[in-house]
């Protein structure tokens, strides 16, 4: 008797399992979906780099791209000063990006 009732006490672990896949359904709509559209959006833009545009390196160094090849930039970040990066540190200039847009 004591076994029937703990039994009946427990109940079903279906509002359990239904609260964890809403959880993780929020959380892939609120974080993981837009970081994914964000990160597919800079590397469509790091596809389409060309020459002599203006970029920003992630230690935030700006600059415009004189040569690209086999994954590096080289970028004149002052007059006849050049430095070479790796593209998956290029992002785009948002004073050149909004200037652009007006």
């Amino acid at each position: 008797m004591v076994f029937l009732n703990a039994a009946a006490q427990q109940g079903s672990m279906w509002p359990t399992i239904i609260m964890f896949v809403a959880i993780f359904a929020i959380m892939y709509f609120l974080m993981i979906r837009p970081q994914r559209k964000q990160q597919k959006k800079i590397d469509n833009f790091r596809n389409g780099l060309q020459v002599g545009q203006e970029v920003v390196t992630a230690g935030g160094i700006y600059g415009k791209i004189k040569s690209i090849e086999n994954g590096i930039v080289m970028l004149e970040i002052a007059h006849n000063v050049v430095i070479r990066v790796d593209v998956s540190v290029i992002y785009p200039n948002p004073a050149a990006a909004q200037a652009s847009a007006q």
